[in-house]
């Protein structure tokens, strides 16, 4: 009896809780806004469901067959519909960019592992926890070395009577190796400033300090605000 209930219920729980984790750890480590804690219940709320599911006909003896119905898929819909509100809040934009995908992404797949473990489903679960794994940490030093463009999201406050042109804006962005989408022009509230927004692309290796430095020693810029996009 002690055997069954340690291989039917703590068996999965525990594997959940290992595949949490290990996941949360990963993002715990990267500064992430759903951390250690946050996968593991996840990854747990998700195997405790799904043990719910299928043990329905011996946690409720009492009822008769033709009450009970067994659906674990149902279930298994309802626990990652359910998760895409957690996952909202992970995601949200900054300026021009927006941020915790990834986090979302691996919230939703914790989510799923923890139904595999919940089903018993060992097999798959471990192989998914490992791929998992390999994808967010493994993949991510491949991602480094792959040749890319470095994204920044700028966004710069001028004086109204002093503002620049854009042709002015974009040599100047030329000149530091920046290349420029479209410009974004807004007139602030009150009349006082003209604000300039746009995506600047560079290699991996440019950084914002010559442009931070350029824009510090404008006399005309009040403001501004460089963010380079990551996940």
């Amino acid at each position: 009896m002690i055997e069954h209930w340690l291989w039917d219920y703590v068996g999965p729980l525990a594997g959940a809780v290992v595949a949490g984790a290990l996941i949360g750890y990963e993002r715990e480590y990267r500064g992430r806004p759903a951390g250690f804690r946050t996968h593991i219940l996840v990854c747990l709320a998700s195997a405790l469901l799904m043990l719910a599911a299928v043990n329905q006909v011996a946690w409720m003896k009492g009822a008769g067959e033709e009450v009970i119905r067994i659906d674990p898929v149902r279930m298994a819909h309802g626990i990652l519909t359910g998760i895409g509100f957690l996952c909202g809040g992970v995601i949200f934009r900054h300026g021009l960019s927006v941020h915790g995908l990834t986090t979302a992404a691996s919230l939703w797949i914790t989510s799923a592992l923890g139904t595999l473990y919940g089903v018993a489903a060992y097999g798959l679960a471990i192989t998914g926890t490992i791929a998992t794994l390999i994808v967010l940490a493994v993949l991510r030093l491949c991602d480094q070395r792959f040749p890319s463009q470095r994204v920044i999201d700028a966004t710069v406050r001028y004086r109204r009577a002093e503002a620049a042109s854009e042709d002015e804006f974009r040599e100047a962005m030329k000149a530091l190796g920046f290349h420029m989408g479209g410009v974004s022009h807004a007139l602030l509230e009150g009349g006082e400033a003209v604000e300039l927004s746009t995506t600047l692309q560079a290699g991996r290796s440019g950084t914002t300090g010559g442009l931070a430095e350029m824009l510090s020693a404008d006399p005309r810029v009040v403001a501004f605000a460089l963010s380079p996009r990551n996940d």
